[in-house]
């Protein structure tokens, strides 16, 4: 069993196998993972639970991640968000719409992106110790 840091994270991913890799690289590094395959799922959850994190990939079907976003925005503002994406396009389109959200691109190490979410928290975590 591990260590739970107390933070819990948000995944908002389509595609089943990522959404599964994700979530499993972050519940081992100790965070609270709760994952959806699309936005739309994910909306009513952060209305009703206090999320740290939203990490979600920017292209999903019914809503995508950068509406997921402003949509977080406005129910949940202290969560931070995070994209994964494939397409260099759409992260210069969500650099220009959510400048204070990380994007991490497609192909990315697990290491990498459990390295990005603490460096996301590093404040938080940094006061629990």
């Amino acid at each position: 069993m591990t260590h739970s840091n107390g933070l819990k994270v948000l995944i908002a991913e389509d595609e089943e196998a990522m959404r599964g890799y994700l979530a499993r690289a972050l519940e081992n590094a100790g965070y609270d993972v709760v994952a959806v395959d699309r936005g739309t799922e994910a909306v009513p959850l952060l209305e009703a639970e206090d999320f740290d994190l939203l990490l979600s990939d920017i292209v999903m079907p019914e809503m995508d991640g950068i509406e997921l976003a402003q949509r977080c925005g406005e129910v949940s503002p202290h969560t931070k968000v995070m994209f994964i994406t494939g397409f260099a396009a759409v992260t210069l389109k969500a650099s220009r719409e959510q400048p204070q959200a990380k994007v991490l691109s497609k192909p990315f190490h697990l290491r990498d992106l459990v390295l990005e979410v603490e460096r996301v928290f590093e404040d938080k975590l940094q006061m629990t110790v």
